[in-house]
């Protein structure tokens, strides 16, 4: 029987971690419960990497890149760098979870198809330099037209993906024909998490927050058509967005460290009854949003004003993480 109202959550829901920390990690399991998945991004792998702990595996990246003796300029050792932090960080969590680490490739590349491509086959195989082989890995790609269609061709290669940074109904049906196999609408949009003025607390967020319906859309369309893609739900601020976000009845949500350890002590809650979907999908449905290089998704983002403001604002925020960890790098080196 539930204690807490973590424990009644993943009950109803698999649980992610959205933390690079395994202290996060190892404080939330037991025997009986594990996180699934874990989730990494830019500025997740920033939170880490100035860390004074995480000295040790820094220099251990470090160290790696410079052991392969290769011939590259300064900004490309960092990137190699970077992106070994990213997999050492993520090899640390590995023994608290059931399912996958991911790592998200560079904002650098977001309407690049093949370079994004190439990033994210840089990772896996980087991954499986450290034991970890690509079965465990999934790989974070930005809901843009481009990206979308790179995790089309990756995901027939065997590489998983989920498309994040999405924020809309047509994001979501793209990333299911691509294949993905999760799709991470955020609740939130990014910036709340850096600038807490931007961050709107609604008395009843289940019914009243604006990605509500999106997203309750996103689970119902995907029930609609049978995607084999899974909704997980993420950017979450507290635990009262969590219930709201169970009530939607998603395959996975990802939570923070301090949001999970703040459900960790409050007790169960009454059942907590699904929240309907009321918007009209049909609409957005039978549309091949991959056609003609994404054509349908690019009209789909750049007629919506939100969604547009929000994935470029997000991409924007990853890049500004990604710049601020070589320039750690720099201080370092």
């Amino acid at each position: 029987m539930a204690t807490s109202l973590l424990q009644q959550l993943r009950s109803l829901v698999v649980v992610d971690v959205d933390c690079m920390d395994p202290d996060v990690a190892k404080r939330h399991t037991t025997q009986e419960e594990q996180f699934h998945d874990m989730t990494s991004n830019q500025a997740l792998v920033l939170t880490e990497t100035i860390k004074p702990e995480n000295e040790g595996l820094i220099k251990e990246a470090i160290g790696y890149v410079q052991s392969k003796n290769l011939d590259q300029d300064p900004d490309t050792f960092k990137m190699d760098v970077l992106d070994t932090i990213t997999v050492l960080l993520g090899k640390r969590v590995l023994p608290y979870l059931k399912g996958s680490v991911h790592a998200q490739t560079s904002p650098s590349v977001a309407y690049d198809t093949e370079k994004t491509i190439a990033h994210a086959k840089k990772l896996v195989a980087l991954f499986a330099e450290h034991g970890i082989p690509k079965e465990r890995v999934c790989i974070k790609i930005p809901s843009t037209p481009e990206s979308i269609l790179a995790c089309q061709y990756l995901q027939k290669i065997g590489i998983q993906t989920l498309a994040t940074t999405l924020f809309s109904l047509p994001q979501a049906l793209a990333a299911s024909q691509a294949g993905c196999k999760y799709v991470a609408p955020y609740f939130n949009e990014l910036r709340v998490h850096f600038q807490k003025s931007t961050w709107k607390e609604y008395a009843n967020p289940a019914t009243e927050h604006p990605m509500s319906q999106v997203i309750l859309s996103i689970v119902a369309a995907f029930r609609e058509i049978k995607s084999s893609t899974l909704a997980l739900p993420a950017s979450i601020v507290t635990p009262n967005e969590v219930v709201a976000l169970a009530s939607f009845q998603p395959h996975h949500i990802t939570i923070s460290g301090g949001v999970l350890d703040q459900l960790a002590a409050l007790p169960t809650i009454r059942e907590i009854e699904p929240t309907p979907c009321t918007t009209d999908i049909a609409s957005f449905l039978g549309k091949n949003y991959l056609a003609d290089g994404g054509q349908l998704l690019r009209e789909a983002i750049t007629t919506d004003v939100e969604t547009q403001r929000k994935v470029t604002d997000a991409l924007a925020i990853f890049d500004d993480c990604e710049r601020k960890t070589k320039e750690f790098l720099d201080t370092v080196l």
